[in-house]
């Protein structure tokens, strides 16, 4: 029997993760960037149009084409195209009224909102360990965003706007989150990664009407790179889960924070605040607590599958 490629190549898993985060941090910058001369819609655009020639290119090498294309519910990539292309806008248009690693720090809350969503849309059990996980990153979430939503300045209050707008994606970035895990019941990790980038497109593309201006060739530079830049990390994040399992995979993504920080600060002048520090702590202490408890109960489903599969007398 084959072995799994994930029981082999952990490295190379969290080499990919880790290069996938890092890019993903370069896009935002480079969105960052032209924040100030296009509507987020445009940028969602130019984000989600200039990734699908690197997908393809990808799935034609991988010889998964085919696949890449082909899907057996259309309507299910629409409605994960509405939600994933809400929840990138907002965050676009969070990032032209936030420091980076704000922005950052307040999209570690979506796995608090997913394992909330998933109690209430999918019905899943939560227990003691995971409802106490859930209070403390709430609050660690509230705590970031106080100082934004208690201000009263006009700067102040473009920040509460931005502070709302990435809270919100962060929202729409966990009911993707859900909608997914029904939809890999159907269809492949590739098929999602294209039309995702096709929806999203078509989209963006439908703001054209509100605003849409004209970039200057260093604003256009700038935003195809990021769909370039976007379009290679999707594939890179996507390419870890064959090599590494979830659960190993994913306290990687607080490497995100420290990325943030050094691009925020180079390329900015940006520095996160003690108390935004403070509130991004709380989260991810809660959302590494969810993990051992999630990687606790997959220890134990295994467990009670392999004895259930063991021969009765």
């Amino acid at each position: 029997m084959a072995t799994s490629l994930t029981s082999h190549r952990p490295g190379l898993g969290v080499a990919l993760k880790l290069g996938a985060i890092f890019l993903f941090t370069g896009m935002s910058a480079l969105i960052k960037a032209a924040s100030d001369s296009v509507p987020p819609g445009e940028a969602v655009f130019f984000r989600s149009f200039f990734a699908i020639p690197v997908i393809l290119a990808w799935l034609t090498w991988r010889g998964e084409l085919s696949q890449g294309l082909r899907t057996r519910n259309p309507m299910l990539h629409v409605k994960r195209g509405l939600l994933g292309t809400a929840s990138m806008g907002l965050t676009f248009a969070g990032l032209g009224l936030l420091p980076l690693p704000e922005v950052t720090a307040i999209g570690f809350a979506a796995p608090i909102f997913t394992l909330i969503l998933a109690a209430l849309i999918l019905g899943e059990r939560i227990r003691l360990v995971r409802i106490s996980a859930v209070a403390v990153g709430l609050v660690g979430v509230l705590v970031m965003l106080w100082p934004r939503l208690s201000g009263a300045s006009t700067l102040e209050q473009g920040a509460a706007l931005g502070a709302l707008c990435v809270l919100g994606a962060t929202l729409g970035r966990a009911l993707v989150q859900i909608h997914i895990r029904r939809m890999v019941e159907t269809e492949p990790a590739p098929t999602i990664v294209f039309w995702f980038s096709a929806t999203a497109s078509v989209l963006g593309l439908m703001t054209l009407p509100f605003g849409w201006v004209v970039p200057d060739a260093t604003t256009a530079g700038l935003l195809i790179s990021a769909g370039l830049v976007g379009g290679v990390a999707q594939i890179l994040v996507t390419s870890s889960f064959r090599f590494a399992p979830a659960s190993l995979l994913a306290p990687y993504d607080y490497s995100s924070m420290l990325f943030a920080i050094i691009v925020g600060y180079t390329l900015f002048g940006e520095l996160p605040t003690p108390v935004m520090l403070a509130g991004a702590a709380l989260v991810i202490a809660a959302n590494a607590v969810v993990l051992w408890r999630e990687r606790r109960l997959g220890l134990k489903r295994d467990r009670e599958r392999d004895a259930a599969a063991l021969p009765r007398n």
